[in-house]
């Protein structure tokens, strides 16, 4: 994390806070040092004063964004609580705005809210297995030759789950669990979804997408998978 903090007595509090719970941190006091630091090191989290020597922490977010072109995360903390103070600062592309004075503690859930978010944005937006590919976001099926089909409702959460637990089965208890959120689902409902699911994926792919274990539950497969 980069602390970009003019007011010595406060970095020192950030650091020895943070520093606490082992976060690494790089601290700048002033914002052309600031710049510097960002264009040759990679942050998780940057926490940005807006009252600083020289340039502001308006004109440094805005730096970070345009020119730089960095898209770490920012938060600003500012002794300015007037509304038009934080809309410059989102419009600079601030991710959040943090008024003093403020708690560390909420501080640090700002943070690690932003990092989780930060993560998120880098993982894969859909989950895959040989030749089929499902977006959680936008409820899509896609297979590499058979086109590919957008779910609703029961039926995607369903197909989810058999993607997820791809190239193991699932058992008729765990499906029930994982989509309805409980073990005791009429047995009836799931066989009556996962038939509608099942006949769906046929008629748009043409080959047998989900396979009974019969007794046991259902198997997500793949076209490579399928019998000729």
């Amino acid at each position: 994390m980069l602390v970009v903090e003019d007011h010595i007595g406060l970095a020192e509090n950030l650091f020895e806070y943070f520093d606490s719970l082992q976060y690494m941190l790089d601290f700048a006091s002033d914002g052309l040092t600031a710049l510097h630091l960002i264009a040759t090191n990679e942050y998780d989290v940057i926490v940005l004063d807006v009252m600083l020597p020289g340039l502001s922490g308006i004109e440094v977010c805005r730096r970070i964004r345009t020119d730089i072109g960095c898209m770490t995360p920012v938060i600003m903390m500012t002794a300015k609580d007037q509304l038009r103070d934080k809309e410059e600062g989102f419009q600079v592309g601030a991710d959040d705005y943090l008024v003093k004075p403020f708690d560390l503690r909420e501080l640090q859930l700002r943070v690690h809210a932003l990092y989780r978010r930060k993560e998120g944005g880098n993982r894969k937006p859909y989950l895959e297995i040989p030749g089929i590919r499902y977006d959680p976001g936008k409820l899509l099926v896609q297979t590499d030759k058979y086109g590919s089909l957008e779910l609703t409702g029961t039926m995607a959460r369903i197909f989810e789950e058999l993607i997820k637990a791809h190239p193991d089965f699932l058992s008729y208890e765990q499906l029930q669990e994982r989509v309805w959120g409980e073990k005791e689902v009429d047995m009836n409902t799931l066989r009556t979804h996962v038939y509608t699911l099942r006949k769906l994926l046929q008629d748009t792919f043409g080959f047998a997408m989900i396979k009974t274990m019969h007794g046991r539950g259902y198997r997500l497969v793949s076209p490579g998978q399928v019998n000729p």
